[in-house]
């Protein structure tokens, strides 16, 4: 399937906006639009088939999301993380879920630990297929961050969540990834059955780690390439 075909945006009025943001935010993240890339309107136009109105809009959205960044005198271009500010994303985003994985374990109700655990098995059901797991383990984090009942630190993890999806995607893919991703999932949620809390917030900080490690290898190797 080529790129044209991928990123064309069907004719509904009523969707455009949401689809040509959709599928330039997937690109992104699947890396089809790669980091430092310049974004050109007109090219743009010619790829989705909408105008170059719906395009701006989409372009203005993704920056705000950090997916794209404003270049003096070159324009948009697709946001590249350094090796420096991953690691930096990633200390942070390790102490935030510890927390989140420990306040699950002390505060969420039958029915969110039931949710947990059905959000770990779309994971797995995903990754059994080889089917991308990020959308998944997104639905995962959206339970334990809402059974922990912490709405201030739910809001701190959504402003980190575009660039932090720009690693994710990047990690996912390095072979042998997924199946530890998976695994580590696993041993968050047996320590939440457990009624472990300080056993989750470990594992929800191990799973972060390790997402980094694997991220910033494969950011080193991009850079020497």
């Amino acid at each position: 399937m080529t790129q044209a075909n991928v990123l064309r945006v069907e004719r509904n009025p009523a969707l455009i906006r949401s689809q040509v943001l959709e599928n330039l935010r997937q690109a992104i993240l699947d890396r089809r639009l790669a980091p430092g890339q310049r974004l050109i309107e007109r090219e743009l136009v010619e790829l989705t088939g909408v105008s170059r109105t719906s395009v701006r809009e989409a372009l203005r959205e993704l920056a705000a999301e950090g997916l794209v960044t404003a270049i003096p005198n070159k324009g948009m271009v697709v946001t590249s993380v350094s090796a420096e500010e991953a690691r930096q994303l990633y200390q942070v985003r390790s102490a935030l879920e510890a927390l989140a994985g420990r306040l699950f374990a002390e505060h969420a109700n039958a029915a969110q630990r039931k949710a947990l655990v059905r959000a770990l098995e779309r994971v797995e059901r995903q990754a059994a297929k080889g089917a991308p797991i990020l959308a998944a383990k997104d639905d995962f984090y959206g339970v334990l961050f809402e059974g922990g009942g912490n709405e201030a630190l739910r809001s701190i993890v959504g402003g980190l969540h575009a660039r932090v999806s720009l690693l994710r995607s990047l990690s996912t893919s390095v072979p042998g990834r997924l199946e530890h991703s998976v695994e580590e999932l696993r041993e968050i949620v047996d320590a939440v059955q457990a009624g472990d809390a300080e056993a989750a917030a470990a594992a929800c900080a191990r799973h972060v780690e390790e997402a980094g490690r694997v991220a910033l290898l494969a950011l080193s190797e991009q850079e020497g390439a």
